[in-house]
């Protein structure tokens, strides 16, 4: 039996990043149309509301292009519509032409969800729905604020939503409503129809359409995977609808077997295009600048393949209690090359308008020299004037820890 060539882990962490728009120099245009391709080669951008330094969307597309601001990301969606906020595997904003495709997940979040939120939720968040979209119908564009102000509001979690609120969220999810706008963090919904252009909300491709779309658009911006992970990208496709997919492809010889090389040495089966291994052979090699990249950069969601890839074991800690946590609340990775060299705990002080760093931790095997150490202040300086403050100040005590 022939075996399956093998992807070196140099040459797969390269192409992977080529794959992740971190293989080339953050130079170039950061707007408009722009800005609109670089989500499209993404295939999506997670959104997240923590702001230590900056909100993750925001951070995710500086370390892409320098020149990118917050302001640049607001117009694509309630002006432009060239993007759509919805569920990958989080809350994502994604191209609108890709629209069509979530139908089907719309339909499987409506069943889901109101099966999963009648059990959490007993207060009978479904008789609520069509008052909201009575609401919106009549009056316009809102937020949760200004629905169901006649019912309880409490402070926490999604499970302690008022009624009207579990409501829009699952019109939105379910399709009927889109979300046309931010003000500040806070959604603001409309009916789906004065929202996603009319040539994208009418198109409604087969369930098979659309798992072919999936798993093809998902092994391009991965370019090797397993079928899980294939399903995973996305969030749209079921683990057997993937499986099902790469069949059929190595059937037909669309896809081919790799063994793809860990950091460690070791080799993990994996499904690409045919030629794929040849190609890595000339992928571009990232420039040496240091980059700090957000916790949810699509480069690192998937934190089982970044521990393979690069050797790199990540958890964010927002959610261990402080007592607990190993390096801090909201540490950024670091990526230099092709290689994830460290971590960074820093907070944005705005009333100072300053930067402060508490540590940094270099990788086990990563030789902490004053080039890296240039770099790395040189990006820290970049992402100071990207968060509009004016200095960045390093602790007294020594700023290098060991990575535990």
């Amino acid at each position: 039996m022939t075996q399956p060539p093998v992807l070196k882990n140099r040459a797969a962490r390269r192409l992977f990043l080529d794959r992740h728009a971190l293989a080339e120099p953050p130079t170039g245009p950061a707007k408009g149309a722009d800005l609109a391709a670089l989500i499209k080669r993404l295939g999506f951008v997670q959104i997240d509301s923590i702001n230590t330094v900056a909100r993750a969307h925001h951070m995710i597309l500086h370390a892409r292009r320098q020149s990118y601001r917050p302001a640049n990301l607001a117009p694509l969606l309630d002006r432009d519509r060239a993007i759509f906020e919805h569920w990958t595997h989080d809350a994502a904003v994604i191209p609108t032409e890709f629209y069509p495709y979530w139908h089907l997940r719309c339909a499987r979040d409506a069943a889901a969800l109101e099966k999963q939120w009648r059990k959490g939720r007993p207060d009978g968040f479904e008789d609520k729905t069509q008052p909201v979209l009575d609401h919106i119908r009549t009056h316009g564009p809102a937020s949760s604020s200004e629905v169901g102000k006649d019912e309880g509001r409490r402070s926490g979690g999604w499970w302690e939503w008022h009624p009207s609120k579990t409501a829009l969220e699952y019109l939105w999810r379910s399709g009927a409503l889109a979300v046309t706008r931010r003000d500040g963090f806070r959604k603001i919904y409309d009916l789906a129809e004065n929202v996603i252009p009319e040539r994208h909300l009418a198109r409604r491709p087969t369930e098979a359409e659309t798992i072919e779309w999936a798993c093809n658009a998902a092994l391009d911006r991965l370019g090797f995977a397993t079928s899980g992970e294939i399903a995973a990208f996305w969030a749209k496709a079921t683990a057997a609808e993937a499986k099902d997919w790469v069949a059929r492809g190595l059937a037909s010889g669309a896809l081919q077997e790799i063994d793809v090389e860990g950091a460690d040495g070791s080799l993990r089966r994996s499904i690409a295009r045919p030629g794929i291994v040849d190609a890595a052979q000339n992928a571009p090699k990232p420039p040496a600048r240091m980059r700090v990249l957000s916790p949810f950069d699509p480069a690192l969601r998937d934190r089982a393949r970044a521990e393979r890839l690069f050797g790199f074991h990540y958890r964010i800690e927002v959610f261990t209690p402080a007592a607990k946590r190993i390096y801090g609340y909201y540490v950024f990775p670091l990526l230099e090359g092709d290689r994830l060299v460290g971590r960074i705990d820093m907070k944005a002080d705005r009333a100072a308008g300053v930067l402060n760093v508490t540590a940094v931790w270099p990788e086990r095997g990563v030789r902490w020299t004053d080039a890296r150490h240039s770099r790395l202040e040189a990006e820290l300086a970049r992402i100071a004037r990207f968060a509009g403050l004016e200095d960045v100040r390093f602790p007294a005590r020594p700023l290098l820890t060991e990575t535990l």
